[in-house]
């Protein structure tokens, strides 16, 4: 097996607003993928969205946010990147200190030194200065900083009153994954 082959995924969720997002990428994603959960993460999706399960479910395994000892906190295991969706601003900010204190933090450190893909999709609004100042360091060392905002243009023409939920959130998995590599099934050519 070459190392394209058995290269994953990695999947950071370090808040609930717009896990819905994130449940659609793992489903969408060509690549298998590996989910870490921040305590918080685990603990807000509880409580907006009944929490982690079916997401976890969809995952090809499941580390526990604390677990250094996971491959996951090595350079040296192939990924194709790392996406970090909902990302905290608090999560924004320790990478962009070079804190590897956590699974979440340590795999974002492997990619960026290994120059491999980590896009945050930032969802804090609206943002200090201290927050684009984290922005801008970690877009300078490599990261694609992702706010949580749905490619409005994939609905040109439609009613707003039809666009939905899923629809946006799905749209906005599409675009996170073509970042990676993955071809969107629809682009703004097909919608123009």
């Amino acid at each position: 097996m070459s190392k394209t082959e058995s290269a994953h995924l990695i999947l950071g969720v370090t808040g609930a607003s717009g896990i819905y997002a994130a449940r659609r990428l793992v489903e969408k994603s060509r690549w298998p993928v590996n989910l870490v959960a921040s305590r918080w993460g685990r603990a807000v999706a509880g409580t907006e969205c009944g929490g982690l399960e079916e997401i976890e479910s969809f995952a090809r395994q499941v580390y526990a946010a604390d677990d250094l000892y996971a491959p996951l906190s090595s350079g040296s295991v192939p990924t194709v990147g790392m996406v970090v969706l909902p990302c905290s601003a608090h999560t924004m900010a320790q990478m962009a200190a070079g804190l590897g204190d956590s699974l979440i933090t340590r795999a974002a450190h492997c990619q960026l030194k290994e120059r491999r893909p980590l896009i945050l999709c930032l969802r804090e609004a609206p943002l200090t200065l201290i927050d684009l100042e984290n922005a801008r360091r970690l877009g300078q060392a490599g990261a694609v900083i992702m706010p949580m905002s749905p490619p409005f243009f994939m609905f040109a023409g439609r009613d707003p009153q039809t666009v939905t939920y899923h629809d946006l959130m799905d749209a906005f998995a599409d675009r996170v994954l073509a970042v990676l590599g993955q071809p969107s099934e629809r682009t703004w050519e097909d919608v123009r």
